[in-house]
């Protein structure tokens, strides 16, 4: 009886095997279709709210003296002595500087004898012009009286003329020498370096003993800033930027020396020349700055914050959601285009997304104004899609 139920029991054993393997290829297969399938679309919104709007530019700058004068030496020589130094305080007409005058004083005392060898010429001269004068006059008379010949007369006629023509010479001279004298005296002035302005000195590039020449330009020995107590700061304003400023705004800044404290000043004006780094244009904005304590000092770094509109309480769409861009699935093959002047966004209504036109305004690059359009408050402006086929992601 055993060996008869044998092949009765491998028979239902290879059965069941059998339905396992059916029961756990189509397990398998399920849970392959299921987890291939894309998720269901996921929307991030940013819901369109009220709040402020504070719209600015930024841009940084550097401190300046309003007025700086580079004060140089037009006659070379050897520094003899300084009377400023860096910080100095100077007034109009001081002297900060001297040169060597000794070659310039002996130069004044040659044209002061030139001079004075030319007017005595001038008055021999004149001597001899009144002498020849005299015996012309004389000649002519005994001439007409036939004591004389009249070839002798017209000889001292002659010798007269040339006698007026030396004077002539003889004061032209005087004058070239005179020339000569002021010339001497100018350069000789010269070597006192003073100062045109009242200010600071805030640079100083000679020491005593140090040769300067003047043969092609000027050198420069000081640099004097005009009152430190009122600065400016010239900032460079990208031509993007530059359209939303005016004169007259105010403007804060910090500096790097004192990163806590915040100063305030005035725009005087936008310069229109622009500058040209890297195909980079900008403009600078010049800013007027009180500097009572002298805490700003020249060259240094301004980092500028120009606030030109500031709304209180306005309808605002993050600008996230102007980014956004959905999938060709959701959007269709032609998603529309805004009008110019116009902004698109799109909406999650329903599960569903939906475009909206409005008209923005004012942004300060997180938020922007809707002054217009059908963009509504609480309408959830969709900023990012997630799942499906596709995701997509603001850019």
């Amino acid at each position: 009886m055993e060996r008869a139920e044998h092949p009765h029991a491998l028979r239902n054993s290879l059965i069941v095997g059998v339905v396992i393997a059916a029961l756990g290829g189509g397990a398998w297969f399920v849970h392959h279709r299921l987890s291939s399938r894309p998720p269901a679309l996921r929307f991030e919104v940013a819901v369109v709210e009220r709040g402020p709007i504070r719209a600015k530019v930024t841009a940084t700058g550097t401190v300046n003296p309003i007025k700086t004068v580079q004060v140089g030496t037009q006659v070379s020589g050897t520094i003899q002595s300084l009377n400023a130094d860096f910080n100095t305080v100077v007034a109009p007409g001081q002297t900060i500087a001297q040169i060597d005058p000794r070659l310039f004083q002996a130069a004044v005392n040659q044209a002061r004898a030139n001079l004075s060898l030319a007017e005595a010429n001038t008055r021999k001269a004149l001597s001899a012009a009144r002498d020849a004068r005299r015996i012309a006059r004389r000649n002519q008379k005994l001439a007409a009286q036939q004591l004389i010949a009249l070839q002798t007369a017209d000889t001292a006629a002659s010798a007269a003329e040339v006698a007026e023509a030396e004077v002539d010479a003889a004061r032209a001279a005087e004058v070239q020498a005179k020339a000569a004298l002021e010339t001497a005296s100018l350069n000789l002035s010269f070597t006192k370096i003073e100062s045109p302005i009242h200010g600071t000195v805030i640079t100083r590039n000679v020491d005593v003993g140090q040769t300067v020449a003047a043969s092609f330009s000027a050198p420069t020995l000081f640099l004097i800033g005009e009152d430190l107590a009122k600065m400016q700061v010239d900032t460079n304003i990208a031509e993007a930027d530059v359209g939303h400023l005016a004169a007259g705004m105010t403007a804060t800044f910090t500096v790097d020396a004192y990163p806590s404290k915040i100063f305030a000043g005035k725009i005087r004006e936008i310069r229109s020349s622009p500058q040209v780094i890297q195909n980079v244009v900008t403009y600078d904005a010049v800013v007027d700055v009180a500097n009572p304590e002298v805490l700003l000092k020249p060259g240094m770094t301004a980092n500028i914050e120009v606030i030109y509109a500031d709304r209180e309480n306005v309808v605002r769409v993050a600008n996230s959601a102007l980014r956004f861009h959905p999938p060709a699935q959701v959007a269709g093959p032609k998603p529309p285009q805004p009008p110019i002047g116009k902004k698109l966004v799109w909406i999650e209504r329903a599960g569903k997304l939906a475009p909206v036109v409005f008209t923005p305004g004012v942004s300060d690059g997180t938020w922007t104004e809707v002054a217009g359009g059908a963009l509504a408050l609480g309408d959830r402006a969709v900023t990012e899609v997630r799942g499906g086929a596709v995701t997509k992601r603001r850019r």
